[in-house]
C-alpha cells in the first residue's frame, strides 16, 4: 500500500511540472495588463513632479520595467528560481523521512516475532496462536463431559481469538489507509496551490504594477513559498510520527524480552496514535503559515482546522 501512495506522490510532482508550460498562455495577458499599469504609473509621477516644479526622480519609474521583465520570463526567473531555492529542502526532509520509515519496519519486524515467542512460552495462549499446541491440549483431554465442554469452549476461545485479530488487523489497515490518505490529501491540495500560483502568476505581478496593489506581489511570493513548504513540513512531521513509533517499539521488545512478560494484544496506544496521526496531518499548512506568513491562506485554514 505503501508503494502505490508513493506512486501517487511522484504522480502529483510529474502533474506540476507538465502544468507549468500554461503559465507562458497568461505572460500575453499580463504584458498588456502590466505595460497599461506601468503607463499610468510612470504618468502619474512624471505629473506629479511636473506639477510641483520639482525634479523628475526616475529611480520609482523602473518598478514596472523590473516587474516586466520578471513577467516575460518568468517560467525561467521566478519559478525556476524559487523551485531551485526551494527544492533542497524538501529533499533534505524527504532523506529524514525515509531514514525513519526503513527503521520503524525493522523494529516492527522484531517486535511481531517477540510477540509470538512470549504467547508461545504462555500455556495459556500457545494455542490460540499454534495449530500444533491446539493438537497437544486436545490430545491430553478424554470425552468426559466435563472435557467435551473444555474442547467446546477451546474452540469458542480460538475462534473469539481469530476474530477479534482479523478485526483488529481490518481496523488498523482501516487507520494507516486514512492516514496515508491524509498525507495525499495535503500533497494533493498544495500541487493544486502551486499550479494556481505558477499559471496566474503573471497576471498577479501584472496587477501589483497598478498603484493600490503593490502589496500583491510580495503576498504571491509568501504564498508561494508557504504552500511550497508544506511537503518539507509533512516530511518532518511524517518523521515525527515514525520516530515516536520506534521509540514505542523499542520499549516493547525491551518488555518482550523478558520471559515473565505477557504482552497486550489489544493495540490500543497504536489505534490512538494513529487517530493523531491524521488529525496532525491537517495542522501542516498553519504550521507552514508559522514559517512564512500569508495572510490570504491563514483564513482558509481557520476554518477548514
Amino acid at each position: 500500500m505503501s508503494s502505490e501512495f508513493e506512486n501517487l506522490h511522484q504522480v502529483l510532482r510529474s502533474l506540476y511540472t507538465e502544468m507549468m508550460p500554461l503559465c507562458s498562455d497568461m505572460i500575453g495577458v499580463a504584458k498588456a495588463l502590466a505595460g497599461l499599469g506601468a503607463l499610468f504609473y510612470v504618468s502619474s509621477r512624471v505629473w506629479q513632479s511636473l506639477a510641483r516644479a520639482e525634479p523628475i526622480d526616475v529611480y520609482p519609474m523602473l518598478r514596472p520595467f523590473a516587474i516586466g521583465l520578471c513577467i516575460l520570463f518568468f517560467p525561467t526567473i521566478v519559478l525556476s528560481t524559487l523551485n531551485g531555492v526551494l527544492s533542497p529542502i524538501v529533499k533534505g526532509t524527504e532523506q529524514i523521512l525515509n531514514t525513519q520509515a526503513f527503521d520503524m519496519q525493522v523494529y516492527q519486524e522484531v517486535k511481531d516475532e517477540l510477540e509470538r515467542e512470549a504467547m508461545l512460552r504462555n500455556p495459556e495462549t500457545a494455542y490460540l496462536i499454534s495449530q500444533e499446541e491446539f493438537d497437544k491440549k486436545l490430545e491430553r483431554l478424554g470425552w468426559s463431559p466435563s472435557e467435551l465442554g473444555t474442547i467446546t469452549g477451546m474452540y469458542m476461545e480460538r475462534g473469539m481469538y481469530n476474530m477479534k485479530k482479523s478485526i483488529q488487523e481490518a481496523f488498523r489497515s482501516l487507520l494507516e489507509l486514512i492516514f496515508q490518505s491524509a498525507s495525499l490529501i495535503i500533497d494533493t491540495i498544495r500541487t493544486f496551490f502551486l499550479i494556481v500560483l505558477s499559471i496566474l502568476g503573471p497576471i498577479a505581478f501584472a496587477i501589483s504594477v497598478w498603484d493600490g496593489f503593490q502589496s500583491t506581489l510580495v503576498q504571491w511570493f509568501n504564498r508561494y513559498i508557504s504552500v511550497y513548504l508544506w511537503l518539507p513540513v509533512s516530511n518532518l512531521f511524517g518523521a515525527m510520527l515514525s520516530k515516536i513509533q520506534i521509540l514505542m517499539l523499542t520499549k516493547d521488545i525491551k518488555a518482550l524480552h523478558d520471559p515473565n512478560y505477557i504482552p497486550d494484544s489489544s493495540n490500543s496506544v497504536y489505534t490512538i496514535f494513529m487517530i493523531l496521526g491524521i488529525i496532525g496531518y491537517f495542522t501542516i499548512p498553519t504550521v507552514s503559515n508559522w514559517i512564512i506568513q500569508a495572510g490570504g491562506m491563514g483564513n482558509y485554514n481557520r476554518k477548514r482546522i
